[in-house]
């Protein structure tokens, strides 16, 4: 999943696409890498980021979407947490709903169970303008996240959403400190218990750039090694700036696991 924020103020390519034609070609660019579904944000979620209105929102997202499926036929996820957002997603063609709230703002559950789209649940505690305000669980965070996702999974499914429609995300860097993130990561087979299918997103996130002590621009290895791990742990949708590499890294990794399997 190739990462196309269309915002002015995300946390490593804020800006970067906000124009039309430089969106179309940089999810030309992920798509060519390898890329099967381009994931277009119109709402900074990193720590500290303001909301934005659904207008504003929509007016960054529609004609992207829009373009990427008339003019590359691409599969598009919308990052997006607004029930107005994903309904007119939905109509212009978006294949795929991913949100880092779970579905948990008014009228998005609705919205979702409508779209007849997969819809990805992430776990965060708290917003992102105070989500890494002193995080703290009184269980272990691989505990906390299984718990609140399964719950998550049973509201979608009262709701009338189709298991097979929903996927996962631990939501690393969401409400959790460096130590939290490692520990999840490490134990993540915690949540193959639930039985969906695990979506991962931690390229260039902070916890690389605290462990390592590198700036954004120079967190791919550390990016590459966390995806790796995160595959052979059950993740099977990796979320990444970098597609050319992590692809690399994947099938690579992908390979290591299979051997013998057809034996």
């Amino acid at each position: 999943m190739g990462i196309l924020n269309v915002t002015p103020d995300s946390f490593s390519d804020g800006g970067r696409h906000v124009a039309l034609d430089d969106a179309l070609r940089r999810a030309e660019q992920m798509l060519a890498e390898g890329a099967a579904i381009i994931d277009v944000g119109g709402e900074s979620t990193r720590p500290g980021a303001a909301p934005v209105s659904p207008r504003q929102e929509l007016d960054r997202v529609a004609p992207v979407v829009e373009a990427l499926v008339r003019e590359l036929d691409a599969l598009v996820s919308v990052d997006t947490s607004s029930p107005e957002v994903m309904r007119e997603s939905a109509a212009l063609g978006a294949g795929m709903i991913n949100d880092v709230r779970a579905l948990r703002r008014d009228g998005a559950l609705q919205a979702a169970a409508h779209s007849g789209l997969p819809v990805c649940l992430m776990h965060m505690l708290g917003e992102p303008g105070d989500m890494q305000v002193a995080p703290h669980y009184e269980v272990p965070v691989e505990e906390a996240v299984a718990d609140f996702l399964e719950a998550r999974v049973a509201a979608c499914l009262a709701a009338g959403l189709r298991p097979e429609r929903l996927l996962l995300d631990p939501g690393f860097g969401f409400a959790k400190t460096v130590e939290h993130n490692l520990r999840l990561l490490h134990r993540m087979e915690r949540l193959q218990a639930l039985k969906l299918p695990l979506l991962v997103g931690m390229s260039r996130k902070s916890m690389i750039g605290k462990v390592l002590e590198r700036p954004v621009e120079e967190r791919l290895p550390g990016g590459l090694a966390l995806a790796a791990l995160a595959v052979e742990r059950g993740a099977r949708i990796l979320r990444v700036h970098d597609v050319g590499p992590s692809v690399d890294a994947i099938n690579m990794t992908w390979a290591v696991l299979q051997e013998g399997c057809d034996s």
